[in-house]
C-alpha cells in the first residue's frame, strides 16, 4: 500500500518529527519505507529518513509492504497527520 502526503511543518521533516515516524514504523512487522526526491529509505532507519532532508512543501510517500501493511500505513498517517503535514 501506499499513500503521498504533503508536509506543512514550518521545519520539515527534521530530528523530532522522524525519530516519532521511526518508532512508530518500527511497531509494525510489514516493511515500511518512505520516499522522497526519487530516493527511497527505510522508515525504520533514522539515518536513512534524516539523510533524505525532507523541507516544508514537500510530497512524501510512504509505502507499506506486509502483514500488518494496512495498520502500519494508517499509523504512519496518524504521525504525520499530528506533527508534519497532511
Amino acid at each position: 500500500m501506499e499513500k503521498t502526503f504533503t508536509i506543512t511543518a514550518e521545519t520539515g521533516v527534521h530530528a523530532r518529527p522522524a525519530t516519532l515516524l521511526v518508532n512508530k514504523a518500527g511497531q509494525y512487522q510489514s516493511e515500511v519505507e518512505i520516499s522522497y526526491n526519487g530516493k527511497k529509505v527505510n522508515l525504520k532507519s533514522i539515518m536513512g529518513v534524516m539523510s533524505l532532508g525532507i523541507p516544508k512543501g514537500a510530497e512524501i510517500t510512504v509505502i507499506t509492504t506486509g502483514n500488518d501493511e494496512e495498520e502500519a500505513l494508517a499509523g504512519i498517517e496518524e504521525v504525520i497527520k499530528e506533527n508534519l503535514g497532511e
